[in-house]
Protein backbone atom coordinates (compact mmCIF):
# COMPACT_ATOMS: atom_id res chain seq x y z
CA UNK A 1 0.00 0.00 0.00
CA UNK A 2 2.60 2.44 0.81
CA UNK A 3 4.53 1.77 -2.84
CA UNK A 4 0.99 2.86 -4.10
CA UNK A 5 0.93 6.52 -2.13
CA UNK A 6 4.95 7.21 -3.17
CA UNK A 7 4.19 6.58 -6.65
CA UNK A 8 1.60 9.07 -6.67
CA UNK A 9 4.13 11.21 -4.75
CA UNK A 10 6.23 10.85 -7.50
CA UNK A 11 4.01 11.33 -10.19
CA UNK A 12 2.77 14.55 -8.81
CA UNK A 13 6.37 16.15 -8.10
CA UNK A 14 7.26 15.32 -11.59
CA UNK A 15 4.45 17.46 -12.82
CA UNK A 16 5.35 20.31 -10.47
CA UNK A 17 8.71 20.20 -11.76
CA UNK A 18 8.05 19.78 -15.40
CA UNK A 19 9.73 16.41 -15.76
CA UNK A 20 7.46 13.95 -18.13
CA UNK A 21 7.20 10.67 -16.72
CA UNK A 22 7.85 7.51 -19.33
CA UNK A 23 3.79 6.86 -19.06
CA UNK A 24 0.79 9.26 -19.31
CA UNK A 25 -1.62 7.07 -18.75
CA UNK A 26 -4.11 8.05 -15.87
CA UNK A 27 -5.15 10.98 -13.71
CA UNK A 28 -1.18 12.04 -14.29
CA UNK A 29 -1.08 12.23 -17.78
CA UNK A 30 -4.20 13.68 -17.53
CA UNK A 31 -3.16 16.80 -15.16
CA UNK A 32 -0.03 17.01 -17.42
CA UNK A 33 -2.01 17.70 -20.47
CA UNK A 34 -4.43 20.46 -18.08
CA UNK A 35 -1.18 22.31 -17.67
CA UNK A 36 0.17 22.29 -21.40
CA UNK A 37 -3.20 23.06 -22.47
CA UNK A 38 -2.97 26.65 -24.50
CA UNK A 39 -4.83 29.60 -22.81
CA UNK A 40 -7.64 30.58 -24.41
CA UNK A 41 -7.37 34.39 -25.54
CA UNK A 42 -9.77 37.90 -26.53
CA UNK A 43 -8.91 40.88 -27.57
CA UNK A 44 -9.64 43.77 -24.90
CA UNK A 45 -11.35 46.61 -27.12
CA UNK A 46 -10.24 50.14 -25.36
CA UNK A 47 -11.47 53.34 -26.34
CA UNK A 48 -13.33 54.49 -29.29
CA UNK A 49 -11.65 55.54 -32.23
CA UNK A 50 -12.02 57.02 -35.25
CA UNK A 51 -12.41 54.61 -38.17
CA UNK A 52 -10.23 53.97 -40.91
CA UNK A 53 -11.12 56.51 -43.85
CA UNK A 54 -11.14 53.81 -45.96
CA UNK A 55 -13.23 52.13 -44.47
CA UNK A 56 -16.07 54.58 -43.62
CA UNK A 57 -16.22 55.19 -47.83
CA UNK A 58 -16.58 51.33 -48.07
CA UNK A 59 -19.45 51.38 -45.78
CA UNK A 60 -21.04 54.25 -47.52
CA UNK A 61 -20.67 52.03 -50.79
CA UNK A 62 -21.72 48.64 -48.81
CA UNK A 63 -24.23 49.04 -46.39
CA UNK A 64 -24.64 45.91 -46.13
CA UNK A 65 -21.53 44.75 -44.44
CA UNK A 66 -21.40 47.41 -42.25
CA UNK A 67 -24.92 46.89 -40.60
CA UNK A 68 -25.40 46.84 -37.32
CA UNK A 69 -24.75 42.90 -36.35
CA UNK A 70 -26.70 39.60 -35.89
CA UNK A 71 -25.73 36.39 -34.09
CA UNK A 72 -23.80 34.95 -31.46
CA UNK A 73 -20.73 37.12 -30.35
CA UNK A 74 -19.01 34.01 -30.24
CA UNK A 75 -18.42 30.94 -32.97
CA UNK A 76 -18.25 27.42 -31.22
CA UNK A 77 -15.15 26.01 -33.22
CA UNK A 78 -16.28 22.17 -33.60
CA UNK A 79 -13.64 20.40 -36.20
CA UNK A 80 -16.12 21.30 -38.80
CA UNK A 81 -15.98 25.00 -38.57
CA UNK A 82 -11.99 24.68 -38.17
CA UNK A 83 -12.24 23.34 -41.96
CA UNK A 84 -14.32 25.73 -43.01
CA UNK A 85 -12.00 28.49 -41.43
CA UNK A 86 -8.78 27.16 -43.25
CA UNK A 87 -10.89 26.73 -46.93
CA UNK A 88 -12.11 30.31 -46.66
CA UNK A 89 -8.29 31.43 -45.79
CA UNK A 90 -6.89 29.65 -48.34
CA UNK A 91 -9.39 30.06 -51.20
CA UNK A 92 -9.41 34.13 -50.53
CA UNK A 93 -5.55 34.43 -50.14
CA UNK A 94 -4.99 32.49 -53.66
CA UNK A 95 -8.23 34.19 -55.60
CA UNK A 96 -6.84 37.60 -55.21
CA UNK A 97 -3.72 39.00 -56.58
CA UNK A 98 -1.89 41.32 -53.90
CA UNK A 99 -1.74 44.72 -55.22
CA UNK A 100 -0.70 47.87 -52.54
CA UNK A 101 -3.27 50.75 -53.46
CA UNK A 102 -1.07 53.34 -51.53
CA UNK A 103 -0.31 55.10 -54.81
CA UNK A 104 -3.75 54.84 -56.77
CA UNK A 105 -5.12 58.58 -57.42
CA UNK A 106 -8.09 57.93 -55.25
CA UNK A 107 -6.21 56.73 -52.01
CA UNK A 108 -6.76 53.56 -50.21
CA UNK A 109 -9.91 51.29 -51.21
CA UNK A 110 -11.17 48.65 -49.67
CA UNK A 111 -12.87 46.45 -51.60
CA UNK A 112 -14.47 42.53 -51.61
CA UNK A 113 -14.18 40.00 -54.10
CA UNK A 114 -11.36 42.12 -56.08
CA UNK A 115 -9.28 40.00 -58.65
CA UNK A 116 -6.50 41.89 -56.77
CA UNK A 117 -5.81 44.20 -53.78
CA UNK A 118 -4.23 44.42 -50.24
CA UNK A 119 -4.52 43.15 -47.07
CA UNK A 120 -7.83 44.87 -46.11
CA UNK A 121 -9.54 43.20 -49.15
CA UNK A 122 -8.77 40.39 -48.31
CA UNK A 123 -10.09 40.45 -44.66
CA UNK A 124 -13.77 41.61 -46.32
CA UNK A 125 -13.56 39.09 -48.54
CA UNK A 126 -13.20 36.61 -45.62
CA UNK A 127 -15.47 37.92 -43.95
CA UNK A 128 -18.28 38.27 -46.19
CA UNK A 129 -18.07 34.54 -47.20
CA UNK A 130 -18.00 33.16 -43.70
CA UNK A 131 -21.24 34.90 -43.32
CA UNK A 132 -21.97 33.39 -46.49
CA UNK A 133 -21.37 30.06 -45.12
CA UNK A 134 -23.65 30.81 -41.84
CA UNK A 135 -20.91 32.64 -39.26
CA UNK A 136 -22.37 35.28 -36.93
CA UNK A 137 -21.24 39.03 -37.94
CA UNK A 138 -20.80 39.54 -34.59
CA UNK A 139 -17.72 37.05 -34.32
CA UNK A 140 -16.03 38.58 -37.38
CA UNK A 141 -13.98 41.91 -37.43
CA UNK A 142 -11.54 43.54 -39.02
CA UNK A 143 -8.67 45.08 -37.30
CA UNK A 144 -5.70 46.98 -38.36
CA UNK A 145 -2.59 46.73 -37.22
CA UNK A 146 1.63 47.19 -37.86
CA UNK A 147 3.40 43.98 -38.85
CA UNK A 148 6.70 43.08 -37.32
CA UNK A 149 8.47 45.88 -40.31
CA UNK A 150 5.84 48.59 -39.03
CA UNK A 151 4.37 48.50 -42.51
CA UNK A 152 0.29 49.08 -41.95
CA UNK A 153 -1.51 46.03 -42.04
CA UNK A 154 -5.65 44.03 -41.98
CA UNK A 155 -6.46 41.03 -40.79
CA UNK A 156 -9.72 39.29 -40.14
CA UNK A 157 -10.43 38.60 -36.27
CA UNK A 158 -12.46 35.59 -35.72
CA UNK A 159 -13.85 35.01 -32.22
CA UNK A 160 -14.31 31.69 -31.27
CA UNK A 161 -14.56 29.09 -28.31
CA UNK A 162 -10.85 28.70 -28.77
CA UNK A 163 -9.66 32.19 -28.14
CA UNK A 164 -9.43 35.19 -31.03
CA UNK A 165 -8.16 33.84 -34.20
CA UNK A 166 -6.51 35.70 -36.68
CA UNK A 167 -7.29 35.17 -40.93
CA UNK A 168 -4.33 37.11 -42.34
CA UNK A 169 -3.44 37.26 -46.29
CA UNK A 170 0.34 36.72 -45.67
CA UNK A 171 0.24 32.88 -44.45
CA UNK A 172 -2.18 30.10 -44.76
CA UNK A 173 -2.17 29.50 -41.08
CA UNK A 174 -4.95 30.65 -38.62
CA UNK A 175 -3.18 31.40 -35.52
CA UNK A 176 -4.00 33.13 -31.95
CA UNK A 177 -3.95 36.71 -31.73
CA UNK A 178 -1.15 37.10 -29.39
CA UNK A 179 0.81 34.29 -31.46
CA UNK A 180 1.21 36.77 -34.16
CA UNK A 181 3.81 39.32 -35.23
CA UNK A 182 1.60 42.02 -35.56
CA UNK A 183 1.28 45.61 -33.28
CA UNK A 184 -2.82 45.80 -32.89
CA UNK A 185 -3.93 49.57 -33.56
CA UNK A 186 -7.77 49.31 -33.69
CA UNK A 187 -10.79 46.54 -34.42
CA UNK A 188 -14.26 46.85 -35.39
CA UNK A 189 -16.82 46.34 -32.91
CA UNK A 190 -18.81 43.36 -33.08
CA UNK A 191 -21.89 44.75 -32.75
CA UNK A 192 -21.76 47.65 -35.11
CA UNK A 193 -19.30 47.46 -37.49
CA UNK A 194 -18.93 50.93 -38.36
CA UNK A 195 -17.57 51.53 -34.89
CA UNK A 196 -13.67 51.23 -34.29
CA UNK A 197 -12.15 50.72 -30.57
CA UNK A 198 -8.23 50.71 -29.78
CA UNK A 199 -6.67 47.90 -28.75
Amino acid sequence: MWKKYLNVAALSAMIVLGVEPAQAAGPGGFARNLLNAPSVSYIVANKPTLAPFAHVRFCLQNPGDCSRSYGAATVALSSYRQGQLKRINDSVNRAIRPTNDANRIDGDVWQVGAQSGDCEDYALTKRRRLIALGWSPRALRIAVAHTGSGEGHAVLVVKTSQGDLVLDNRTSSIKPWKSTDLRWVKIQSGDNPRLWYTM
